[in-house]
């Protein structure tokens, strides 16, 4: 893959980025090792390889949905810097 000007203005653009001078330079340089190491992956032999869709070999490792109640709101409520009642208070956000 060519990196030039033009793409490295087309892909600023796109990104909403402006590279000028020796930015614009370092970064067609480092665009250029990048697509040098996918070039690099690319002539990998993968033919007897099986593609990876689990990280583990568990399989539906994961626990039940299950609602219960763990702590009390007294509990929840016990370390709360404001609270009122049966709630927390937080300072306001968005005014009307």
């Amino acid at each position: 893959m060519n990196i030039n000007d033009e793409l490295i203005d087309h892909l600023s653009f796109l990104a909403k980025l402006k590279f000028e001078g020796d930015e614009k330079e370092a970064i067609k340089a480092d665009m250029t090792k990048i697509t040098g190491f996918m070039q690099k992956l690319s002539e990998v032999d993968t033919d007897n390889v099986e593609p990876l869709i689990f990280m583990t070999e568990e399989f539906g490792s994961l626990r039940d949905d299950i609602a219960k109640n763990t702590i009390t709101q007294a509990q929840a409520l016990k370390n709360a810097p404001k609270k009122d009642s049966d709630y927390f208070r937080i300072p306001k956000v968005l005014d009307k």
